[in-house]
């Protein structure tokens, strides 16, 4: 038996550019071949199990590598595996140190089992008669003590110095009731073998170093307690994000990363262009006259205002790779409102960028943003969905990552738990912004940054309303000045202020803003005209109020502060696995 096969490598066949190759189990007939003249036909639809004989048709110039000599051979391999059966293993969880330890018997079930564990070294002891090795594989804060005698096999990969701190190991033993107090199984060692050997400069060791360094060593950080409960916890959060919005129906859209427009208005944009030339690419433009490198790039340290507004100029004037100024997003939103506006509730989750050159603990260059949008909605409609949202993500991580949290609450910030309890347990306080500046004018407490009716609130008055005015509980503030607001929130009637909202909490201050949206396209116009925005960038945004507008409302939530109130990390880049600030784009 041999069957007709389809090309592999090409489903365009031409005379003379293919080879045959056949089965080795029967000599054709030449009669029975058919002419490549008709095999176009054939193979364009091949018969499932054809009788004749097997035909590979591959292309002339890959059959011209393979020598005359190794084509049966190389039919030998094609035949085989088609006839041997052999299909891709079964994917199954590892089991992982979590696994063992996680459970509510903090594994004194699995007593007596043999198991194997691949993991880093944490630390290493080495005493007269017995080994201690602490090993952690990142699901969990917790190491495996492995206890390692002499006659165990490996055993001579300790003594040479190879198992060091760093070093990644797999290990197999039984599993026994600890003698220690820190944990109550331990594994027995039977087999240690070294998968990868850790120089003696390794920068993470059990003595305690500052995050500061350990910002230079973000590739390695991870190894830390610290920044390993940071990235579970900060896990978490995605999903119960993601959780969240799929179970009140929301639809999960993809916002794009370049873009033409500015959804805040305030020009603290990344530009996105393919003029400027690389030193591979040397090129006469005015981009030249901005200071560069030894190696000829751009010194974006010495570039001052101008040659920047001159980079600006330059771009409008020539055709870029988008035929105009593109910029990285600072916003999912406006892009979010065009979906919602046929799918009713949906929402982003994405990487935003702002060319904001601020050195704080609070910025970040590059940042994750989580914004949904509500149709046929609200500014009530939109607070109730942020209180809810923060509530469940918050009790989800309380839940499922103990472990990490009480090391927060011991190592970061005592109180802790209490603290994101209240946030699930309490009800959140609403107040209006004209209510808001009442309240810190008759404080009597001396702030950094006076406080008026028009002003833009800072973290010094948000903390103050949530922390000590309303003694750590959740504070919305809503119906803000439209001066301070911007252009597509929903005028009030009273023509001063807008339908937004923001949500302070303890310690982060604004965690959620939002808004409702203006659905009015004559409104919308209006307020472009007002802030000098234009109007033919936001022509599809527009379009939105002219075909079927409704009312509807969304907000955007930080997911670096997010993190950070959830950890009680106090500074954003410890956040993120990757900080990316003014000066620094590392890794």
């Amino acid at each position: 038996m041999a069957a007709a096969l389809s090309p592999v490598f090409s489903p365009r066949l031409k005379p003379f550019s293919t080879v045959r190759f056949l089965s080795l189990y029967r000599k054709p007939n030449p009669k029975s071949i058919i002419p490549t003249s008709k095999l176009t036909t054939l193979t364009s639809n091949p018969p499932l199990f054809p009788s004749k004989f097997i035909l590979y048709s591959i292309p002339s110039s890959f059959s011209s590598t393979i020598p005359a000599s190794n084509r049966r051979s190389f039919c030998t391999i094609v035949a085989g595996a088609l006839s041997s059966g052999d299909e891709v293993g079964e994917f199954r969880k590892k089991l992982r140190i979590v696994d063992v330890k996680g459970g509510p018997d903090e594994g004194l079930d699995r007593l007596g089992q043999t198991l194997v564990v691949k993991g880093w070294v944490r630390t290493l002891r080495v005493q007269s008669s017995v080994t201690f090795i602490e090993v952690n594989d990142g699901s969990c804060l917790s190491n495996m003590q492995c206890v390692m005698n002499s006659d165990a096999e490996g055993y001579d990969q300790v003594e040479s110095g190879l198992i060091t701190t760093g070093a990644s190991i797999w290990v197999q033993g039984i599993v026994v009731a600890s003698q220690g107090s820190k944990q109550k199984v331990e594994l027995k060692l039977e087999k240690l073998l070294m998968i990868g050997r850790s120089d003696p400069s390794f920068p993470i060791q059990k003595k305690r170093v500052s995050r500061e360094f350990l910002r230079t060593k973000a590739h390695l950080r991870p190894r830390t307690n610290t920044f390993g409960a940071v990235a579970r916890v900060r896990n978490a959060l995605a999903y119960a994000t993601h959780k969240f919005f799929q179970e009140n129906g929301f639809v999960w859209i993809s916002s794009p990363i370049i873009t033409g427009s500015d959804c805040e208005g305030a020009g603290e944009q990344f530009c996105v262009t393919t003029l400027i030339p690389s030193s591979q690419e040397p090129a006469d433009s005015m981009a030249n006259a901005i200071p560069k490198t030894e190696n000829g790039l751009i010194d974006w340290s010495q570039a001052s205002q101008i040659h920047i507004q001159a980079i600006h100029l330059y771009l409008v004037a020539k055709i870029d790779f988008f035929g105009k100024p593109a910029f990285l997003t600072v916003s999912g939103q406006l892009n979010a409102e065009t979906y919602a506006t046929a799918l009713s509730d949906v929402y982003t989750f994405g990487p935003t960028f702002r060319a904001e050159n601020s050195n704080t603990s609070r910025h970040l260059a590059e940042f994750w943003m989580i914004e949904p949008e509500l149709a046929f909605s609200d500014l009530n409609d939109d607070m109730a969905c942020a209180s809810a949202y923060l509530q469940y993500v918050v009790k989800h991580v309380l839940e499922h990552c103990k472990e990490d949290m009480d090391f927060f609450n011991t190592w970061i910030e005592k109180g802790i738990i209490n603290r994101l309890s209240d946030v699930v347990e309490k009800n959140f306080v609403q107040l209006t912004y004209t209510d808001a500046i009442e309240l810190l004018l008759g404080s009597n407490k001396k702030f950094e940054f006076p406080v008026k009716w028009g002003c833009d609130l800072q973290s010094e008055h948000e903390r103050y309303i949530t922390e000590v005015a309303f003694g750590g509980c959740p504070v919305i503030l809503r119906d803000y000045p439209k001066e301070i607001k911007a252009f597509y929130m929903r005028q009030n009637d009273d023509g001063k202020t807008v339908a937004a909202m923001d949500m302070l909490v303890p310690r982060v201050g604004e965690l959620i803003g939002g808004s409702q949206r203006e659905e009015r396209l004559e409104y919308l116009e209006d307020r472009l005209d007002n802030l000098k925005l234009n109007k033919e960038s936001y022509w599809w945004y527009l379009d939105l109020r002219r075909y079927g507008s409704v009312p509807h409302a969304g907000f955007g939530l930080g997911f670096e502060r997010l993190v950070q109130f959830a950890t009680g990390i106090d500074n954003i880049r410890d956040a993120i696995p990757f900080p990316r600030t003014p000066g620094s784009a590392e890794f």
